[in-house]
């Protein structure tokens, strides 16, 4: 069933979990992620980044996406991650987006708050909600650097509270220690951070660049506050790696489908792995 962001994050804070959230560029990962979240009865955000459009037009998988949604036993979410141009956003609220991520955080800070207003304003007319960052995250989907310091550019609890008043978003995604990518080193996540920002705001926090995250990792941020989890990169390898696999053993004729096929079934263990640590209930830090 289709529902909004602001709906799967209440039933996170009800039950001090997190949501997964999921990149689908392609038919195997979109069928992968809801399988996966399906077999665990568990809700799940569907997310399409503006960065994948070279992979997946948006007028093309925003289609898809909506109409899985609805066919699924499980609340399902349908949201744009990390948009930075407005018209992109507001065309994925008119195909019928039930959330968008607005992502201004390499802005000057009273323009990223006047940005983030006008697609306050667009989403509230569709009903439809706003996740926005403050913070700036390194690297990018699926790609494998991160040799900077990300406390270079932590979030800061005062600002992120005086952000999250001014614009009234549902979901705050905020900078401490994760980064986008493959991780080269194990990350060092600021817990304390976390919860400050958490306490000040009062909004659901997001964690962006979850893949790579121990699970104990995943449990304590999730304590602290943390309601949805972005989790593409290491689901997208684990596609990846048991395709090479197949073909390193096959014998035969080998179709694109059963490449495909192959990519769809890693996807699904992976993620429901995954899925399977977020939806944990956890004992708040507070």
């Amino acid at each position: 069933m289709l529902v909004t962001l602001k709906d799967v994050l209440e039933i996170a804070e009800k039950r001090t979990c997190a949501i997964g959230g999921f990149n689908g560029p392609n038919l195997a990962s979109i069928l992968g992620v809801l399988s996966a979240a399906e077999e665990l009865n568990a809700p799940v955000i569907l997310m399409h980044a503006q960065s994948h459009e070279s992979y997946m037009p948006l007028e093309v998988v925003g289609p898809i996406l909506l109409r899985e949604a609805e066919r699924s036993s499980v609340p399902v979410c349908v949201h744009l991650d990390h948009g930075v141009d407005i018209p992109y956003l507001e065309k994925a609220l008119n195909l019928g987006f039930t959330s968008v991520m607005y992502d201004g955080s390499t802005l000057p800070f009273e323009e990223n708050i006047a940005n983030t207003q006008k697609v306050i304003r667009l989403a509230a007319a569709k009903g439809a909600s706003v996740e926005a960052e403050i913070g700036v995250m390194h690297g990018a989907e699926g790609s494998v650097d991160h040799d900077e310091d990300p406390a270079s550019v932590y979030t800061d609890p005062e600002s992120a509270k005086e952000f999250v008043e001014r614009t009234g978003i549902d979901a705050l995604a905020c900078s401490f220690g994760t980064v986008h990518g493959i991780y080269l080193k194990e990350p060092k996540l600021d817990f304390d951070r976390v919860a400050k920002i958490r306490k000040l705001t009062g909004k659901p926090i997001v964690m962006h660049g979850g893949s790579g995250v121990s699970h104990d990792d995943y449990r304590k941020v999730i304590a602290r506050g943390v309601r949805k989890i972005n989790y593409y990169t290491y689901m997208a390898r684990a596609g990846a790696d048991n395709v090479k696999k197949h073909l390193a053993e096959a014998k035969g004729t080998v179709l694109f489908e059963h490449i495909e096929s192959w990519a769809m079934e890693a996807i699904h263990d992976d993620v429901k792995k995954t899925i399977s640590v977020f939806w944990e209930s956890q004992t708040p830090v507070v």
